[in-house]
């Protein structure tokens, strides 16, 4: 799809931190609340200039620590404002006390979050450990690819989060230092197609609403808590339609089409690859040099985690004779990692499913390169015409 012409779009460089915060001016939050940790303090650190700046309206709040500065996300959300923030690794686990409160309340929250081990050891680089600590907290979960992603998820998630079906917090991830730190050519839309986009914001209630006073952050016992759960939960089905018509909506309008999987070329594939974030974009090289050897293999990238796409990943591979899912992480006392898992969960009761094996890769911000990535379709092809599965969970690039 093309990018329309009647809307122009301007053609910057950035890095992924920066189209994350330029996103976030657009959109122009009541709050900003933030601390910051590396690899994402730049998000909240440029937006500050925005702010200083006078190009937003927003109370930036700088805080004492990730805690408080969800804790003053899910305040001010709960007054009716809305609030933003942005964080990583250690700070997404010190705010995991409070992701699930956020969620249960109902509070649109967006946070960009970028990728990165977690301790110990100390480590300040690219794995999924974060983000998959705190994926059944009740947050919508979106990986981008790359920078222009990254840009046009955030403007996305706003939508999706504060849609009435919806009302679930989301964050929005990249990988830390491939993209966050990486300047790419990206296309931003103009400041009045974006506002346009995202929408005003109008919240379901407010703390501060005297004349309606409710009661947030009760105790709720045996005889009503699994009742008031439903709710959140049904929510989080509901937002698979919604992400899915927020992304038609945007690749019609501008050009860029998202839904909650990216298939490529798995139309005639046998064989494919199933992996999240950066590693698709290296993974798409990889799959066009072996098609033009005449192998038969795919990509499948899933964008959206949370809420997890069963049906959508049984459909997409069903047909195929064998697969491979990479995990950024590892399960540790699990059986594979998190995606493997959960893809394979999906593909239980497929009447047709594929045989699967599991890499855990890239742990500590460790490379993951062509060869290693072709290796692992080679593989694939040889499981596929019967041969032995081998090693079902393996781990890809460790020195031996």
């Amino acid at each position: 799809m093309t990018v329309s012409t009647e809307i122009k779009q301007l053609v910057v460089a950035k890095t992924g931190n920066e189209a994350m915060a330029e996103a976030m001016r657009q959109i122009n939050p009541d709050v900003v609340a933030a601390y910051p940790i590396t690899p994402a303090t730049e998000i909240a650190q440029i937006f500050s200039s925005f702010v200083s700046d006078g190009l937003v309206n927003t109370e930036m709040v700088t805080v004492e620590s990730e805690h408080s500065a969800m804790s003053a996300c899910v305040g001010s959300a709960a007054a009716g404002a809305r609030a933003m923030t942005a964080t990583a690794a250690q700070g997404l686990m010190l705010m995991a006390e409070i992701l699930p409160i956020a969620a249960a309340l109902r509070l649109p929250i967006v946070m960009p979050e970028v990728n990165r081990t977690i301790s110990g050891p100390i480590n300040i680089h690219c794995d999924h450990s974060d983000t998959m600590f705190c994926r059944d907290s009740g947050w919508i979960q979106i990986f981008s690819e790359n920078t222009q992603e990254a840009y046009d998820n955030v403007l996305q998630a706003i939508r999706i989060a504060e849609h009435a079906r919806v009302r679930l917090p989301a964050l929005v991830t990249t990988d830390g230092f491939i993209i966050s730190h990486a300047m790419e050519t990206i296309k931003i839309l103009p400041d009045e197609e974006a506002s346009a986009f995202v929408g005003a914001y109008r919240a379901n209630y407010s703390v501060l609403d005297n004349a309606n006073p409710i009661t947030v952050g009760s105790i709720d016992l045996q005889n009503y808590y699994f009742e008031h759960r439903l709710p959140m939960i049904n929510a989080l089905n509901e937002a698979k339609a919604v992400i899915k018509q927020v992304g038609r909506e945007f690749g019609e309008k501008y050009g860029r089409a998202y839904d909650l999987l990216e298939k490529y070329k798995l139309e005639d594939a046998e064989v494919a690859i199933v992996c999240l974030g950066s590693t698709a974009g290296t993974t798409k090289d990889v799959v066009d040099t072996l098609r033009a050897r005449g192998q038969k293999i795919g990509l499948l990238k899933i964008r959206v985690f949370r809420p997890f796409p069963v049906e959508d990943i049984a459909a997409a591979l069903g047909g195929l004779k064998a697969v491979a899912v990479l995990d950024r992480s590892d399960a540790l006392s699990g059986y594979g990692g998190p995606v493997f898992t959960e893809v394979c969960s999906a593909l239980f009761n497929s009447a047709a499913r594929p045989k699967v094996i599991n890499y855990v890769y890239g742990l500590g911000g460790r490379d993951i390169d062509l060869h290693m990535l072709e290796a692992v379709f080679m593989r694939l092809l040889k499981i596929k015409d019967g041969g032995d599965l081998g090693q079902i969970v393996d781990y890809l690039g460790v020195r031996k």
